[in-house]
């Protein structure tokens, strides 16, 4: 099978939807199919996939990723080249949509992703009011593609709910021997001022106004009422870092991290906190839980779907901040309860990308098919 991935960011992009993608696009190679990506930058990592780079600018707010702009003839001369079976788009930008038209004229099949909730973001930016119009633009998109697969139940009961048809669900998988408690260090430790015996709290994620980042400010606040000589890390950056770093002094700021050194910097946490409420499914919780940290999350997405209350982490119900603030606490007095910690982490190692992948694979082939069938019909 010849896959095209259509998205505006993939590595050396560091966020949640590339590291998915490059999961997503190693793991079909590794099972004898040919992926080929068109993105904004490129990628020269030996084992990943030959890119395709096009224009692409800036996206306001976040100069770290970048929009990317082609046109249809464009794709229709690397369809020409690359003579795909099936698209996957993983974004819904000027490029994705220039993907899906192109192979609509080709008669290529398409599948869409829906990895980010941009349209909810709006009301974070005073701009609610574009909503409706983002959401319409989303169903057109998608309605046009054979199957849209969200990163979670929550997230494809939403897309439905708004008139995107045939959405279905692409669980994620955790790299539990990256992501592991063996890549715990002292030494990392000790450089936070912490040493065996002092708690550590730890928020990974990008720092902007849509992480419901207030809500993080209050839990280390929290945290530190319950461990007075505690520490807060915080790994990331964003367009909102400066902002954060005013109002938590006291906490240690890690910066961007990336692979093995992201996963010693979790793993040398103890409470994994993560308040955001727009993910459409969440890459640090399962990071957390295979890092072995107590984590604190919403009962939605990757927290509803691989967290039983108080036996892997944390839930408290979606919104609501007193709750999570409660549960918050509840993890600091927990914060070094092995069979909490070795659940969390069990649960982790039973998520397989190996399952993702075929799951994925099978998406691809099942459009593919209907493609087949629609036009043998037709002729």
């Amino acid at each position: 099978m010849k896959v095209i991935i259509v998205s505006d960011t993939f590595a050396p992009d560091i966020n949640g939807v590339a590291r998915t993608l490059g999961m997503l696009a190693r793991g079909l190679m590794a099972r004898g199919h040919a992926v080929d990506v068109v993105t904004t930058q490129e990628n020269d990592a030996v084992d990943g996939p030959r890119t395709h780079v096009v224009a692409s600018a800036p996206l306001p707010g976040y100069n770290s990723l970048r929009v990317g702009f082609t046109s249809i003839s464009w794709f229709a001369s690397l369809f020409q080249r690359l003579r795909p079976d099936v698209l996957y788009v993983a974004t819904e930008t000027p490029l994705g949509v220039a993907g899906i038209w192109a192979a609509h004229r080709a008669g290529v099949p398409v599948v869409s992703g829906f990895h980010t909730n941009f349209h909810t973001y709006l009301s974070n930016y005073h701009l609610t009011g574009l909503q409706p119009v983002a959401e319409a633009l989303l169903r057109v998109v998608h309605n046009h593609t054979a199957r849209t697969l969200a990163q979670s139940r929550d997230t494809a009961e939403m897309l439905t709910r708004m008139g995107v048809q045939n959405a279905g669900v692409l669980d994620h998988g955790v790299d539990s021997r990256t992501f592991s408690p063996l890549a715990r260090d002292p030494a990392l430790r000790r450089s936070w001022g912490a040493d065996e015996n002092t708690p550590v709290a730890i928020h990974v994620g990008r720092l902007a106004a849509e992480k419901n980042l207030q809500l993080l400010q209050r839990a280390f606040a929290v945290y530190l009422e319950v461990h007075p000589h505690g520490r807060c890390v915080i790994v990331g950056d964003g367009p909102s870092s400066a902002e954060i770093r005013d109002a938590c002094p006291k906490a240690v700021f890690a910066g961007m991290r990336k692979g093995e050194e992201l996963a010693r910097h979790y793993a040398s946490g103890d409470v994994g906190i993560f308040p955001s409420t727009s993910e459409t499914f969440g890459n640090v919780v399962l990071e957390s839980l295979a890092s072995g940290l107590v984590t604190v999350t919403y009962d939605y997405a990757a927290g509803r779907m691989h967290i039983e209350n108080g036996v892997e982490g944390f839930l408290a119900p979606l919104h609501d901040e007193t709750a999570f603030l409660d549960q918050v606490r509840a993890a600091a007095r927990q914060w070094n309860d092995s069979c909490l910690r070795q659940k969390g982490r069990l649960k982790a190692e039973g998520l397989s990308w190996d399952a993702v992948v075929a799951h994925f694979e099978n998406e691809l082939h099942q459009a593919m098919q209907s493609t087949l069938a629609l036009s043998s019909s037709l002729s």
